[in-house]
């Protein structure tokens, strides 16, 4: 004879995959640590920002300026190259569940037959531990790009644009009557 309490206890073990649970506070602080990173890096250009917008480009640095300032920019890369990656990473492995056993499958439509969209145009599968790293890889790109468009805007400070001189149709630039001759 089968105890009662070892059929249930067996039907909630075979139970496979295990229902879905509510998230819980640690997995949702992830998330909040993922959006916190990216606010503080907003501010943290806001700061090199304001910084450069006051500095005239003839500005002779002092030694604890330089230092300062060095030290501030080793603040945002270690942040932008450190942290943001860590907590995008965090986040999709915690609160998202990004595991290389899930694969991207995509809407089934009426084309595709048993497949979904994602499964049926690409010749390869793609799960979401590749998706995630793509992103990582994504802030990476956006990161140095970012680093590049601050660095060309440090160097152009102060510089002023000449506006162009009207010209004809022709490409000839205009001169006022009677002037310069």
């Amino acid at each position: 004879m089968v105890p009662s309490g070892a059929c249930a206890e067996f039907h909630e073990v075979a139970q496979w995959p295990p229902p879905a649970q509510q998230p819980d506070e640690e997995s949702q602080d992830e998330m909040v640590a993922f959006v916190a990173s990216i606010i503080a890096t907003v501010v943290f250009i806001r700061g090199i920002r304001w910084y450069q917008d006051r500095t005239p480009v003839d500005h002779e640095f002092t030694w604890g300026e330089a230092m300062l300032f060095a030290t501030y920019v080793f603040l945002i890369f270690f942040w932008i190259y450190g942290v943001v990656p860590h907590q995008w990473l965090q986040w999709a492995d915690s609160e998202l569940n990004w595991r290389p056993d899930r694969f991207m499958v995509g809407p089934r439509l009426a084309w595709t037959g048993n497949q979904g969209i994602v499964e049926w145009a690409l010749p390869f599968t793609l799960d979401y531990r590749v998706l995630r790293d793509f992103i990582a890889v994504g802030i990476y790109v956006v990161a140095l790009g970012g680093n590049i468009v601050m660095w060309r805007q440090w160097q152009e400070r102060d510089q002023k644009t000449i506006a162009p001189a009207p010209t004809s149709e022709y490409g000839r630039p205009l001169v006022k009557e009677g002037v310069g001759a």
